[in-house]
C-alpha cells in the first residue's frame, strides 16, 4: 500500500502472535474481562440449572408439567439474549478504551483482519472460561438445593453422561455467543482510521 508517496508494508502476523497479544490484553484488562464474562457465566449457569433440574426430575420419576418446561425455555432464551447484548456493550467499551492501541497497530501495518482476529480470540477465550464456570455453578446450585430437599438419593438421579453433555453444550453456546457479540465491535475497530484513532483522547 502507498501512503504519501512511500510504500508501506502490511503485516500478516501468524495466529500464535494474535493469540499471545489477546492473552496479554485479557491479563492487562482483567477486571473488564471479568465484568464481560459475568453475563456469560450467569446466562450459562441459568441454562445448565434448568437442564439439570429437568434431568433430575425426569430420572426421579416426577411428572413434568409441559407448560412449566416451555416457560423455563423462554426464560433461558431471554437470559441468553440479555447476555449477548451485555457482551456487545462491554466489547464496544473495550474498543473505545483501546483507540490508541488499535491506531498504533494499524500505523505499523497491521491488516484490518488482524484487528478483527484479536477481538475474536479475546472474546472466545473469555467466553470459554465463563462457560465452564457457568456450567459448574449451574450444576452445583441445583444438586445442592436438591440435596437439602431430597437427601443423598439425588446423586442416583444425576446422569454423569448428561452432565458432561451439558458441559459441551455450555462451551459451544457460551463461546459462540461471545464471538457473535464481538462481530460489531470488531468491525468498528477494524474500520477505524489509524490517524484518527491516534488523535483520540479517551
Amino acid at each position: 500500500m502507498k501512503k504519501d508517496g512511500r510504500q508501506v508494508e502490511r503485516l500478516q502476523l501468524p495466529f500464535r502472535v494474535a493469540f499471545h497479544i489477546s492473552m496479554q490484553s485479557v491479563r492487562i484488562r482483567f477486571w473488564r474481562s471479568v465484568i464481560t464474562a459475568a453475563g456469560t457465566v450467569l446466562g450459562i449457569a441459568f441454562l445448565v440449572s434448568v437442564l439439570t433440574a429437568m434431568m433430575i426430575q425426569r430420572n426421579s420419576g416426577a411428572i413434568t408439567d409441559p407448560s412449566e418446561r416451555y416457560r423455563m425455555t423462554w426464560l433461558v432464551i431471554m437470559s441468553l439474549l440479555v447476555c449477548l447484548v451485555g457482551i456487545t456493550n462491554a466489547m464496544l467499551m473495550s474498543v473505545t478504551e483501546r483507540y490508541k492501541e488499535i491506531g498504533t497497530m494499524k500505523c505499523l501495518g497491521a491488516y484490518d483482519i488482524f484487528i478483527v482476529e484479536l477481538f475474536f480470540i479475546e472474546s472466545a477465550l473469555v467466553g470459554l472460561i465463563a462457560s465452564v464456570i457457568g456450567w459448574f455453578l449451574g450444576v452445583f446450585a441445583v444438586v445442592l438445593l436438591k440435596l437439602f430437599g431430597e437427601g443423598f438419593k439425588v446423586f442416583g438421579w444425576v446422569s454423569p453422561g448428561e452432565v458432561f453433555l451439558y458441559l459441551i453444550l455450555s462451551i459451544v453456546i457460551g463461546t459462540l455467543l461471545s464471538v457473535i457479540a464481538t462481530i460489531i465491535p470488531a468491525q468498528v475497530a477494524a474500520r477505524m482510521p489509524a490517524a484518527a484513532a491516534l488523535r483520540v483522547e479517551v
